[in-house]
Order: C-alpha cells, then sequence, then structure tokens
C-alpha cells in the first residue's frame, strides 16, 4: 500500500500541474496576448450600432427583405448562420439535392427582381464551407442593384458607389483570395442612406 502511494503521489502531483498550466495559465496567457495585439478580433469583431451589437463582421446574416443585399446562402442547421453549428452542405456537384436548391435560389432571386436578365453569380446561389460567410463578390453585391435601387427609390450609380467603398481588397497585399464584400456592413451603410 505504501508503495502504491509513492507511486500515485507524483503522478497525481504532475496531473494537478499540467492541468493547471494548461488548462488555466495557458489559455489565460493566450486571450491576455490576443485582447492585446488585436482587441477587435478578440472580442469577436463585433459590429456596433447606436450602441448595441448588431453583429459580426465574421459570420453571416440572414438577410431576406429584397431592400437589403441577401448574402451567400447558409447550409447551418437548424438555423441559417448558426455559429454554434459551422458546417457545408457536404453535398458534391453531382447530388441532385445542390442542383434543386440552386435552382431554387436562382428562381428566388429572378422571383424578387423579374426585370434582370444578367446571370446570377454563383456565390448567391452555393453555401460557403462553413456556412457561415459575410462575404459576397462585388459582382454578386452588383447583381442586386437594379432590385435594391427599385425598392429604394435610389439612384444605381449611388449604390454601386456604396459596393466600392464597401468592397474589401484581396488578402495579405492583394495575394490571397479575391475582393470581397461584407454584407452586413453594405447594409448597415445602405440603412443610413435617406431614403425616398
Amino acid at each position: 500500500m505504501k508503495n502504491t502511494l509513492s507511486l500515485l503521489r507524483p503522478a497525481i502531483a504532475l496531473f494537478v500541474l499540467l492541468s493547471v498550466l494548461t488548462g488555466i495559465a495557458y489559455p489565460l496567457a493566450v486571450t491576455g496576448v490576443a485582447r492585446l495585439a488585436f482587441p477587435e478580433a478578440a472580442a469577436g469583431s463585433l459590429v456596433m450600432r447606436d450602441g448595441r451589437a448588431v453583429g459580426s463582421a465574421l459570420i453571416g446574416q440572414n438577410f431576406s427583405d429584397p431592400r437589403h443585399f441577401w448574402g451567400r446562402p447558409s447550409a447551418t442547421a437548424p438555423l441559417p448562420y448558426n455559429a454554434a453549428a459551422s458546417s457545408g452542405s457536404n453535398q458534391g456537384p453531382l447530388n441532385p439535392a445542390l442542383a434543386e436548391a440552386v435552382r431554387a435560389r436562382i428562381e428566388a432571386l429572378r422571383a424578387a427582381d423579374p426585370a434582370s436578365g444578367t446571370p446570377v453569380p454563383a456565390d448567391l446561389v452555393t453555401a460557403s464551407a462553413s456556412g457561415l460567410d459575410p462575404h459576397i463578390s462585388p459582382a454578386a453585391a452588383r447583381y442586386q442593384l437594379p432590385r435594391i435601387a427599385r425598392l429604394r427609390g435610389l439612384p444605381a450609380a449611388q449604390l454601386e458607389q456604396l459596393v466600392a467603398q464597401h468592397t474589401e481588397p484581396p488578402l495579405l497585399f492583394g495575394l490571397i483570395g479575391e475582393p470581397r464584400v461584407n454584407v452586413l456592413a453594405l447594409n448597415l451603410a445602405l440603412d443610413a442612406l435617406p431614403q425616398r
């Protein structure tokens, strides 16, 4: 019995020490460094309006009002853009369910703007890998301009300028990714415009 206790004591001490180091000290240190070096990102990249959080710059929102820009479809469940259930649809290009979902999304876009005869950009009808993408391509934003201009009574040129102002360049000096538009930021700026 005494021999067993002499073997267990160092194991328990090491377990407690490593638990404190990896479970408490390390997470607090990483959080502290993140809050100092990247305060906005460490706080969730929250977007504030009138003193309250209206969303995150990193997570899309389900805009369905035709007077707003629409984002990429979300494949999360049980509701769109559910950050607690980030996932893609895992449907391949030959999957009939994907083809049907894309067809239904195209029909919804065409129903919202029947006069548009231009091709629908792919990012308006296909979900991102995470299902949370807050961005659309500049082409997807421009595709929606006629609908929003008509419904809000705004000049299309004014909306085009708004899209240009909210177009973010590719990351790392233009080396990674494509230009993109954050839909939440764009819609907040759109709502701030004087309406007719």
